[in-house]
């Protein structure tokens, strides 16, 4: 079953029925990969969003190889890839000889950085989320590449404007931010230099029932824990978009590469938001703070124009992680810290 509006789920049910609508195509996805020759190669596939955009990759063109590196340090991940036809390439980014060895994919998706603990070794953030973008550019300047960033790259903005869009220049705090202004620039400086085409992703808060901006609102609602609500507006996107975007940009590549902003087309208030999980779990949110006139907002238009709204809407991504945290099903423990203002993760 192909993916639209009109056959979503209710509900998610379990881990299983999640894995599987993340990573089931649209018609769309599977056109704009036909458009574009060859196997893909995800670089950093172990992490929380990795996996699923490979399986939607797989799903979506059985016959195309698709290749998944990374350390694998947790072995469980291999074995869900692998099970789903994904080969498997144990691999550490930070090692040239290494990046060196690899096949030599005409498609790459670059997934691999640092942020959760930037902060506890900021020469390892730096070493990630810049170092190692250098050796990946140059190694495969002959093929495609979409480099996953971030919207944190811009500056804060105003609450009642229409987010950052791809003109403004970064200017973000803190040194996680910092860093990854510096991965953008390293793949935009080796595609000036080999005329490689490619896509910045900056992404915003993708969400999955495990985590997002989301999950952490709903679970601290539930459990009477309160809200910070110093940062006051978000954007976010449900993963399977956020995946299928980013495998289709890979047929709306530029030379040089250039960014692209990938969120949800609204800015929702968080107050609002934890208002319509208390409704649902019948209990009131406690807020705390005050909004500040600004914060980290991306403008999608661009996007919206290249691939149209997202297909899962806010309010069937409220529902279903009401669902999902009320029944305690499982959570990979990892806040997103939407609500940080200095940039330190």
């Amino acid at each position: 079953m192909l993916l639209a509006r009109d056959n979503l789920p209710d509900i998610i049910p379990d881990t299983a029925a999640l894995d599987e609508l993340l990573c089931r195509p649209s018609q769309a996805l599977i056109d704009d990969l036909r458009s574009v020759d060859g196997d893909i190669m995800i670089l950093g596939v172990a992490g929380k969003m990795g996996p699923t955009l490979a399986g939607l990759a797989k799903h979506a063109l059985p016959e195309r190889r698709v290749i998944g590196v990374a350390r694998f340090s947790d072995a469980s991940v291999k074995d869900w890839l692998q099970a789903r036809g994904i080969e498997t390439i144990n691999c550490d980014l930070l090692d040239e000889a290494a990046i060196k060895a690899l096949p030599r994919s005409p498609n790459v998706i670059f997934m691999a950085g640092r942020k959760f603990g930037a902060e506890g070794d900021l020469s390892l953030t730096w070493a990630m989320n810049a170092h190692v973008p250098a050796l990946v550019a140059q190694a495969f300047a002959g093929s495609r590449i979409v480099a996953f960033s971030t919207g944190c790259v811009y500056p804060f903005v105003p609450v009642d404007g229409k987010g950052s869009d791809e003109a403004m220049a970064p200017n973000p705090p803190g040194e996680y931010a910092q860093s990854c202004v510096g991965r953008e620039r390293m793949f935009e400086y080796f595609s000036r230099k080999f005329s490689t085409p490619g896509r910045l992703f900056r992404l915003n808060y993708a969400i999955d029932m495990r985590y997002g901006v989301l999950h952490d609102i709903a679970s601290k609602v539930l459990n009477g824990k309160p809200i910070d609500v110093s940062l006051g507006h978000v954007n976010f996107i449900w993963q399977g978009d956020a995946s299928a975007q980013a495998l289709r940009c890979l047929a709306h590549c530029d030379v040089p590469t250039s960014p692209i902003n990938v969120s949800g087309h609204e800015i929702l208030a968080v107050r609002d938001l934890a208002a319509r999980f208390g409704e649902l779990f019948g209990r009131a949110p406690m807020i705390v703070g005050k909004e500040e006139p600004t914060a980290w907002l991306t403008n999608t238009s661009q996007a919206v124009h290249l691939f149209g709204v997202p297909i899962v809407d806010t309010d069937r991504l409220i529902t279903w992680t009401a669902d999902w945290v009320a029944r305690a099903m499982p959570s990979l423990g990892k806040p997103t810290k939407y609500e940080v203002r200095d940039g330190r993760y």
